[in-house]
């Protein structure tokens, strides 16, 4: 952890702007009959879960290039995650992996508890094979052909379950790579039906206080075609399963341009939205930084999940989820974490009233307006006031910097060599 002297040093070089910049701001949403304390105590109230395997270095599919200080195990990644949530307040919660994150539940509940964090959704992967693995997945795992390897599949995401249940997890979610990579290769039907029988019998076993979260994803591994390829298979998913089945939704996850606020808005309407991995993209599934390159998307999003705050059963579970290649991933999910808080911040501005008579009235140009005040308003004094009452950093990444973490752990975790193909 970092010392709290450096923070309360880079804190007060921040201090006197802060104050006069929320008093600012506070002033002019007073005008719009908005209270900017009660914003920020919302904004405080957030929080967004950090993935393990984001504090290490990401990589493409043709090579991976280490950074300094890697972490060596789930240990480290929950050092680094609690640094996160140091900085930030605003990263309660870690999202682990497994196979990669696996170990005994009471030394990653004791590990989690001495840094003040919690444990989000539990990760299961039956996309790659492990070394201790007898059955391989190049072909499939839960709708794979052959029923011992679907079996195989199954029972891993039961044991994610058995762990999450050690560490307070409340939830399990599901990503496949399964599909194909030629017409013709597999029956696109039976392939589904597999897929579905092998779901069932996870659900079939999932504790009556917990939630199972499916992914859809467009493409990647597999390039002609994927079992959950988009929101509609994956709503078919969740109904076939039952009221504890939700979807999630992967902002890299779908095609260029396709209209993602619009498909939260049908979720949230027929109840199966489960939550969310946050990154953004330009081509495809880029995993880049949430907000890097679209943050109006970011805060339509947002706009979709605060006008449904309030309704029976909403409660979708916030993640990051992204790959960092050329940054240091700790600042990289610092800045995530903010501008997730952000575009919440910006959709709490909102008129509501206003907007839906504009709706109402169809005047497009007026509601658009009233959207778009929302969305040009500089709420970053509520973020900092918010973290700086919370304990945390004016500037988290400025701190980090000060503090000199990834010098620090560089010193004491092996170097990695090699440029490994993939993502961590």
């Amino acid at each position: 952890m970092i010392e709290q002297s450096v923070i309360d040093a880079e804190n007060e070089k921040r201090l006197a702007a802060l104050r006069a910049d929320y008093v600012a701001l506070g002033a002019h949403l007073d005008r719009r009959g908005i209270s900017i304390d009660a914003v920020k105590d919302k904004v405080a109230a957030y929080g967004v879960a950090v993935p393990s395997w984001g504090v290490g270095t990401g990589g493409t599919r043709f090579a991976r290039f280490p950074g300094a200080g890697e972490p060596r195990g789930i240990f480290d990644k929950l050092d680094d995650c609690g640094v996160i949530q140091q900085l930030t307040r605003a990263t309660p919660n870690v999202s682990l992996h497994i196979p990669w994150d696996k170990a005994p539940a009471v030394d990653l509940k004791a590990k989690a508890d001495e840094l003040g964090l919690g444990f989000d959704a539990m990760n299961s992967n039956t996309f790659q094979d492990q070394p201790d693995q007898p059955l391989s997945y190049k072909f499939g795992s839960l709708s794979h052909t052959d029923k011992a390897t679907r079996q195989q599949a199954i029972e891993h995401n039961l044991e994610c379950i058995e762990i999450g249940q050690g560490i307070g997890s409340k939830a399990l979610t599901i990503w496949i790579g399964d599909g194909s990579n030629f017409p013709g290769q597999t029956d696109l039907t039976a392939q589904f039906e597999r897929y579905l029988d092998s779901a069932k019998a996870i659900y079939a076993q999932l504790p009556g206080d917990w939630r199972l979260f499916t992914e859809h994803k467009m493409y990647e591994p597999a390039f002609y075609s994927t079992v959950v390829q988009d929101w509609g298979t994956n709503y078919l998913i969740a109904k076939e399963l039952g009221e504890q089945a939700f979807c999630l939704v992967d902002l890299g996850h779908h095609a260029p341009n396709v209209n993602i606020e619009m498909i939260v808005a049908r979720l949230i309407q027929f109840g199966k939205l489960g939550g969310f991995h946050f990154n953004d993209s330009k081509y495809g599934d880029d995993d880049l930084d949430t907000a890097a390159i679209d943050p109006f998307r970011l805060f339509l999003v947002f706009n979709e999940l605060v006008a449904a705050e309030g309704k029976p059963g909403f409660d979708p579970a916030h993640m990051l989820d992204q790959s960092h290649n050329v940054t240091d991933p700790i600042e990289s999910l610092m800045s995530s974490a903010n501008e997730v808080r952000r575009a919440y911040a910006q959709a709490l501005l909102v008129d509501r009233a206003t907007l839906k008579g504009f709706q109402d009235d169809n005047d497009a140009m007026m509601a658009a307006a009233t959207l778009k005040q929302a969305f040009r308003t500089d709420v970053e004094p509520i973020l900092a006031m918010a973290r700086l009452e919370a304990g945390g950093a004016i500037d988290a990444v400025a701190a980090y910097r000060a503090a000199g973490y990834r010098a620090k752990v560089a010193a004491e975790r092996p170097a990695v060599t090699g440029a490994g193909g993939g993502i961590v």
